[in-house]
């Protein structure tokens, strides 16, 4: 068994609180025989002190000591300041979104740092690391609506839910994915109509089937989709292409008929979007106006609540972690379902082929 060094540096993307690791994850490395190496107040954001990863058995330790390990775990992709960490003899797992940061599979190329991609982890077709971000960006997209909807922020001056006598708002979903559905399912819930839109009709079948009369399932084309935006207070782009940049489904013509005062929220940002009008904002300075229509498309949505984003993305990713700190590389990604899929560069090269094909289109 091979015991590798785990190094779990502060995350410096802006307004990133949300930490690699916890202490609980810590401890269970500790416990198989890895060496845990945390940067000093790594965990500051989630409220997490250096004392609490010291009694699960790290280090604390500057960030040229955390990113010198044989394993680093963050959790978005590395900012250029950190390209000057990368070596060959590095594997760094974390989300790296290359389709939609090129210039940082460069640098890992560069390198010939081996880069693993949580978000191109793959088992029986679905994305577990990808899907508990996925899940919370959802719900978050609804609580964005809801406030910039707000006329001092704003907004059409429009509430969700609606009150006695007055229709509620009018929410379109794109992408029935795991973004789409919580999305849906939390506007519904809080009482607003609701079309949820996807090209796959055996998957919005399917979610008829579970969840019956909670919203409107439409098959997804140009038309319908012009429709439905121009009717709606928010719209929620949640479309996803695993490895990929994300389709553009929404023109800048189709948001250029929109209702003054409604809002865009581009989950779908840290690949690429999937609203032609979107560009990347930052939790600072989260949104910008096109014409009348309200644009919000940050790039680490999760980040808004790092407490619950660190804890439910260490669950996903331990048993990932444990394998990649116990076995030699080769011998994790044969064994471990799902993480051969999730290689994106490797020895000087992108490796995996959806994420390729992407960068190469750039």
């Amino acid at each position: 068994m091979t015991n590798y060094r785990v190094g779990i540096p502060k995350e410096i993307k802006e307004n990133e609180s949300r930490v690699g690791l916890t202490p609980d994850g810590t401890r269970s490395l500790v416990s198989q025989g890895a060496q845990v190496f945390v940067e000093s107040n790594a965990g500051a954001g989630v409220h997490l002190t250096d004392k609490d990863y010291e009694d699960a058995g790290a280090s604390i330790v500057d960030a040229k000591t955390a990113w010198s390990c044989d394993l680093v775990v963050k959790v978005k992709e590395p900012q250029q300041s950190e390209f000057g960490y990368f070596q060959d003899d590095l594997i760094l797992f974390t989300y790296l979104h290359l389709a939609a940061y090129p210039k940082v599979g460069e640098a890992l190329c560069a390198a010939g740092t081996t880069g693993i991609a949580y978000e191109t982890v793959s088992v029986d077709g679905g994305l577990p690391l990808l899907a508990p971000m996925s899940e919370i960006a959802g719900k978050i997209s609804i609580q964005v609506a809801m406030r910039f909807l707000e006329k001092p922020q704003g907004g059409r001056g429009v509430l969700l839910s609606g009150a006695s006598g007055v229709a509620p708002a009018h929410v379109t979903v794109l992408g029935a994915g795991h973004v789409g559905l919580n999305a849906a399912l939390l506007a519904s819930a809080m009482g607003a109509r609701v079309d949820l839109i996807d090209i796959n009709a055996e998957k919005l079948r399917s979610i008829e089937e579970q969840h019956p009369a909670k919203f409107n399932t439409l098959q997804s084309n140009p038309a319908t989709i012009t429709e439905s935006i121009s009717k709606a207070d928010a719209v929620i782009g949640g479309v996803l292409v695993p490895g990929g940049r994300a389709p553009i489904v929404v023109s800048a013509e189709m948001v250029s008929k929109m209702k003054p005062g409604s809002i865009v929220v581009d989950t779908a940002i840290d690949q690429g979007g999937c609203i032609e009008t979107s560009h990347e904002t930052s939790h600072a300075d989260p949104t910008y106006m096109v014409g009348d229509v309200i644009h919000y498309a940050v790039g680490n949505m999760p980040g808004a609540v790092p407490y619950t984003s660190t804890y439910a993305l260490t669950n996903a990713t331990l048993p990932f972690i444990s394998a990649l700190a116990t076995m030699e590389l080769n011998e994790a990604i044969e064994k471990i379902i799902g993480l051969s899929e999730g290689v994106n560069t490797r020895a000087g090269k992108i490796v995996n082929e959806s994420v390729r094909q992407a960068v190469e289109k750039q």
